[in-house]
């Protein structure tokens, strides 16, 4: 299996999930119905983590697929889009995240959060119908509009030509990523620390509230990291260590929506011990980002 296989098997997860995610959103607000619209926030929180290998799996499918038959600003555009469907998908996945946050803090989400996750996410399974439609006219030329795709209509190679002239883009995007992960990892080390018995006095809803703080720190590694992956694809794609990496954050990320979502790490009151589970999770979700921040550390030394 190659790139472009695993690119075609994942790509049907977000394109269809998005859409149901954003259809039972609409539905919740309508029938007013708070289980529905959390199993809605659910699934746009999955689909923003799903979206990530998608991205970077088709990044590297691009080269697989370059043949005569095929035309490059066709390519190039699909490109174009997924790249816009990335970031929406980072900011829906964020405020739905936010609208579970919500849910167990204040029982509700705000209107600001509701209105932001019906905006983006809306816009989120437009873009991404849309790059899935570009997507099949490359994998079958048969329904392939003659003309509708003019040359030189991709602009990523703009963006990665002005990430690596200008001086200043990869230490700026450096900075944001060595300032976000440590947010998201203090937060992580604090929650395990109290789950494995430390700091008993602390109840985990005091815990809870630090919990934007790590997401804000994972929201700006994404961003930041996918600058990195756009100015220089070949130094990732191709990176055992890369992948590993990826691998990881979304195990990170499924283990963060556990301590948003689930009831047992509440019952973590002052002088209480956690349960086995939560114990184990929290470990798995520290284990999880270190094995993040060391694949990250070897990218240079892992290349093929």
């Amino acid at each position: 299996m190659n790139f472009a296989h695993l690119h075609i098997v994942l790509n049907h997860i977000p394109s269809i999930g998005t859409v149901v995610g954003v259809a039972l959103f609409i539905a919740s607000l309508v029938r007013k119905n708070d289980r529905l619209q959390k199993l809605s926030l659910q699934i746009l929180v999955v689909m923003a983590l799903a979206v990530l290998p998608t991205y970077v799996s088709g990044n590297a499918a691009q080269r697989l697929v370059r043949r005569p038959d095929v035309p490059q600003s066709l390519i190039e555009t699909h490109q174009n889009s997924a790249m816009v469907t990335l970031f929406l998908m980072t900011i829906t996945g964020t405020f739905s995240w936010f609208g579970l946050w919500q849910f167990r803090r204040f029982s509700r989400p705000g209107f600001v959060t509701l209105a932001g996750v019906l905006t983006f996410s809306i816009l989120t399974a437009a873009f991404i119908l849309r790059t899935a439609n570009m997507g099949g006219d490359i994998s079958h030329p048969e329904i392939r509009a003659v003309g509708a795709v003019e040359e030189n209509t991709g602009w990523r190679f703009r963006v990665e030509r002005f990430s690596n002239e200008q001086s200043w883009v990869w230490p700026a995007c450096e900075t944001i990523h060595f300032i976000g992960m440590p947010l998201l990892f203090g937060v992580v080390l604090l929650l395990t620390l109290r789950m494995l018995g430390m700091m008993k006095s602390i109840p985990y809803s005091a815990l809870h509230r630090l919990l934007p703080l790590g997401v804000l720190g994972f929201v700006m590694n994404v961003v930041s990291g996918m600058v990195f992956f756009i100015a220089a694809p070949g130094m990732y794609f191709m990176n055992s260590g890369f992948v590993l990496k990826i691998g990881f954050i979304l195990l990170a990320g499924v283990c963060m929506l556990y301590f948003t979502m689930f009831d047992e790490p509440w019952a973590v009151g002052p002088d209480k011990e956690a349960s086995l589970r939560v114990k184990v999770i929290a470990v798995c979700t520290l284990s999880f980002l270190l094995g993040v921040m060391y694949f990250g550390r070897m990218l240079p030394f892992l290349r093929h």
